[in-house]
């Protein structure tokens, strides 16, 4: 669609994507509130998860599969939250929503990221939307490395 942000991503907004399938994209986020934060974004422009046909649905559970195996094989993560929350596109006069759902591990010890370890302050509780970003280009280049890896074996 002509005026969605989704469906108009520049090669710079896709730098860090992890997995395309049939009907979506993984990618790393690129704000890090919460280390190992993903998204997954419809490949069609649709407005809601109930949507989806059954071939999605099937497509959307392997991802979810995969990308919770990744973070706790790569960063020791206890679970993931999951969100498809849609808000911020209903601010506009004009809402035009893209289904997207964000992935948020989740770690009850500390995270170790080159030399840096991220501790989850809330763990247990429900994530917050933090203004502060947690890793510096070079370690997004490691944990978007690392993530690549890891998708790299499981799909041979």
């Amino acid at each position: 669609m002509k005026n969605c942000t989704f469906c108009n991503l520049t090669k710079n907004d896709e730098k860090y994507l992890l997995l395309e399938t049939d009907y979506f994209k993984l990618y790393l986020a690129d704000k890090q509130d919460y280390v190992g934060r993903c998204i997954v974004v419809s490949k069609r422009h649709c407005r809601s998860l109930s949507l989806l046909n059954e071939d999605e649905w099937i497509d959307l559970k392997t991802i979810v599969d995969l990308t919770e195996k990744m973070c706790r094989c790569v960063l020791g993560a206890d679970l993931c939250n999951w969100s498809c929350l849609m808000n911020d596109f209903f601010k506009s006069d004009f809402p035009n929503p893209h289904l997207h759902i964000h992935i948020r591990p989740r770690h009850k010890k500390p995270v170790e990221l080159g030399n840096t370890f991220f501790s989850d302050d809330e763990f247990g509780h429900h994530y917050k939307n933090h203004n502060h970003f947690l890793l510096s280009e070079d370690e997004m280049k490691l944990l978007f490395e690392l993530f690549q890896k890891y998708i790299d074996k499981e799909l041979k």
